[in-house]
C-alpha cells in the first residue's frame, strides 16, 4: 500500500492524460465521418479497447482523415 501511495503523484498526471486523449479522440471519430482506414465502429472498438494510449494514438496516426 505504500509503494502505491508513493507513486500516486505520478499515477494522477497519466491517468488524467490518458482520460482527456480518449475523451478527444472519442469526440473525433464521433464528430467525422472520413477515415484513411476502417469505419467508425472500428475505430471507436481501437479506441476503447486499445485505451491504454495505443488505441488514440492509432487512430490519429492511421485512422484521422481531414
Amino acid at each position: 500500500m505504500d509503494k502505491i501511495m508513493e507513486a500516486l503523484p505520478f499515477l494522477i498526471p497519466l491517468v488524467i492524460a490518458e482520460l482527456a486523449l480518449l475523451g478527444y479522440t472519442l469526440y473525433h471519430i464521433l464528430t467525422h465521418k472520413n477515415y484513411r482506414r476502417g469505419n467508425r465502429t472500428f475505430w471507436l472498438a481501437v479506441a476503447i479497447i486499445g485505451m491504454e494510449f495505443i488505441g488514440p494514438i492509432l487512430y490519429f496516426l492511421l485512422g484521422k482523415e481531414d
